[in-house]
């Protein structure tokens, strides 16, 4: 329905319209909404809003929109975080510690945990599983709201609302530290689980490459860690030239949209030996990792080279101290973001100031060579 109303809603809006304008139509049909919504449907303006979300959502303009609002999102944060800081009392900490630590607990612990189960129950990888439940390991303003109606319904008393915003608190400032927390809880939970492990890849269809990948496929061919914007572009240059590739992606519904392309793709962590087994590193020609992380790129190449000591590596990263890093272990050729973009772009513009200088043009290739 939200889908429906937003395309239904959104489609006159011009392509080209000015930057201004845009960002005041989606203000606009969003407060619109909302309100609209709290009248009509008897409910509260604050469901309304994310009525409205959702139909922004599901709009072509989603992203754009996005992109405009991002300092009033920032504004409103910051107006968020003082409304709740005007909310709490602090006292609730003295007077009531134990019942605080039992929320924290309930909401970092209790959600988390039943987050992880549920994801793995759903035959995701522990990294996905582990990463959705640091996520929920929080709470935010929806509870800020259910405790209001609750309070003002007179089924929560005014002592729950502070624990409540207490929790809130606590569990926000703890969060990054679950997130830096998730690599090495992976890490330990794979060493010491045998169950765990076999969560991961039971028979589940994506963690193998179909029998139909013809065997010609699979020898010699590139295998490509990752297909977000970089893998994507390796992989049709490699298509446009008939270049056999594989590719190891850890989210399913690209692994499942890559096999109905009919593009070899195995599903899971690419540090996993198993993973790489399907991808048939061993008789590989190539290693392609586009992975940002570069923990995670020395764990893909060293498991790699494990199986197939002779195959080349050809890594990404967007910071230099890290490419430096690589390059001095000899982990594989390194290419920098940043400035594979400025050789490209500088290339480029020798090739046309000399053509327009001299009417003869520089091979691109060779003034890029020298950057």
């Amino acid at each position: 329905m939200a889908a429906g109303c937003s395309r239904a809603c959104c489609s006159w809006w011009p392509a080209p319209v000015r930057a201004s304008y845009f960002t005041l139509c989606v203000i606009v049909a969003a407060v619109g909404v909302a309100y609209g919504s709290a009248r009509l449907f008897d409910v509260s303006f604050a469901l309304g809003a994310f009525f409205a979300g959702m139909m922004m959502r599901e709009s072509e303009f989603s992203h754009r929109a996005a992109d405009q609002t991002l300092p009033l999102r920032d504004a409103f944060s910051v107006l968020f975080f003082v409304s709740v800081g005007m909310l709490f009392d602090p006292h609730v900490l003295i007077n009531a510690p134990l019942h605080v630590l039992g929320v924290v607990a309930i909401i970092m612990v209790g959600k988390t945990v039943a987050a992880v189960a549920l994801v793995l129950a759903f035959r995701y990888p522990l990294n996905s599983a582990l990463t959705v439940g640091a996520s929920l390991a929080q709470i935010g303003e929806f509870s800020f709201i259910l405790a209001g109606l609750g309070m003002s319904l007179g089924l929560l008393p005014k002592e729950g609302q502070d624990l409540i915003l207490a929790g809130s608190l606590i569990s926000i400032a703890l969060n990054s530290l679950v997130f830096a927390a998730i690599e090495p809880a992976q890490a330990w939970i794979r060493n010491r689980s045998s169950l765990a492990r076999r969560m991961e890849c039971r028979e589940d269809p994506l963690a193998a490459l179909p029998m139909t990948v013809p065997q010609a496929h699979l020898t010699g061919q590139v295998v490509i860690v990752g297909y977000g914007r970089v893998g994507r572009r390796v992989a049709q240059t490699l298509a446009m030239h008939r270049i056999p590739y594989v590719v190891a992606e850890q989210h399913r519904d690209i692994v499942e949209k890559l096999r109905a392309e009919q593009v070899p793709a195995v599903c899971g962590d690419a540090s996993d030996p198993m993973v790489l087994v399907q991808a048939h590193v061993a008789r590989a020609g190539m290693l392609v990792v586009t992975l940002p992380d570069t923990f995670d790129v020395r764990k893909i190449v060293d498991t790699a080279r494990t199986l197939n000591p002779s195959i080349e590596a050809v890594l990404c990263t967007d910071n230099d101290d890290e490419a430096a890093l690589l390059e001095s272990e000899r982990v594989g050729t390194v290419f920098i973001g940043d400035s594979e973009l400025a050789r490209g772009m500088t290339a480029h513009v020798l090739s046309r100031m000399t053509s327009a200088a001299t009417g003869v043009g520089v091979d691109a290739t060779s003034a890029s060579g020298h950057l």
